[in-house]
């Protein structure tokens, strides 16, 4: 195994990880590095929203073990992940952890490279295409629409107590000039919709509602910060989703956009 080390694993423990961004679903959207590190891997630990296809292009014989987190249902601890990466490495594993869009945006990348390196264990990242690129290109809008978006804002929607969390800067994310993307927000978008206009966020702010983002059953569904507020904007909770809000998302292509997903294909996503 120590042939297969790479330069970044010199003077540790004989295995290595690697976190690998899967991108939003699409398999071609994968980085030629990210495949790369597929195709080497001893052991795959995958997501939950890792699609089929990406888990495909696997090294054949690696064995993929999924250790996903869903809200509302048995989820892996971190802590268990970390220790599961760590044991695979010191028995000279290239372990692959392969994140659904980037490890860096709401990943937990941050607290997997913190344990593996105070265990000696070498570990490198790969960047993928998060799903707020993926959706703006397919929705054939920019993020930073000139005379519409001044800045783009990242935010989670679900705290650690499974609301809202505690410390949004709603002053900042109502300001008008401000494109919005939330993650993980389907459970809390009414009351997020609701305090962004308590804040100042005109309810005539066009919303973009986008479901299995690059997927062949991907659904957008478009309307205003006030019709999210009502909750007349309808969501698939068993399908990944993100919220894209500002002015900048006016022009979206939402034609054809169902409601939800099909029930079929929800199923087909919760299994994997």
């Amino acid at each position: 195994m120590s042939g297969r080390q790479g330069e970044e694993g010199a003077g540790q423990c004989a295995g290595r990880v690697t976190l690998v961004g899967a991108g939003p679903g699409d398999p071609e959207l994968l980085t030629l590095k990210a495949l790369r590190a597929l195709k080497a891997a001893d052991v795959v630990l995958y997501d939950s929203l890792v699609t089929a296809e990406v888990l495909a292009l696997a090294r054949r014989g690696a064995p993929r073990i999924c250790v996903g987190k869903r809200a509302g249902r048995p989820s892996c601890r971190q802590d268990d992940i970390n220790a599961l990466m760590g044991r695979l490495a010191r028995d000279g594993k290239h372990v692959v952890r392969l994140k659904s869009g980037d490890p860096s945006v709401f990943g937990r990348s941050a607290e997997e490279m913190e344990s593996l390196k105070a265990a000696g264990i070498a570990v490198t990242v790969i960047p993928g295409i998060t799903t707020a690129s993926a959706m703006a290109a397919g929705a054939g809008v920019s993020l930073t629409r000139r005379g519409a978006a001044q800045s783009v804002r990242f935010i989670t929607a679900h705290g650690a107590k499974g609301g809202l969390p505690d410390d949004l800067d709603w002053a900042g994310l109502s300001h008008s000039a401000t494109s919005l993307i939330v993650y993980m927000g389907a459970r809390t978008s009414a009351d997020l919709a609701r305090r962004l206009i308590t804040a100042g966020r005109a309810p005539s702010t066009p919303v973009l509602v986008a479901t299995n983002v690059s997927r062949p059953d991907e659904t957008r569904c478009a309307g205003t910060l006030g019709d999210l507020a009502k909750g007349r904007l309808a969501m698939d909770h068993t399908s990944p989703i993100i919220l894209a809000i500002g002015e900048a998302f006016a022009a979206s292509d939402a034609v054809g956009a169902q409601e939800t997903a099909p029930a079929i294909q929800a199923q087909a996503i919760g299994r994997i």
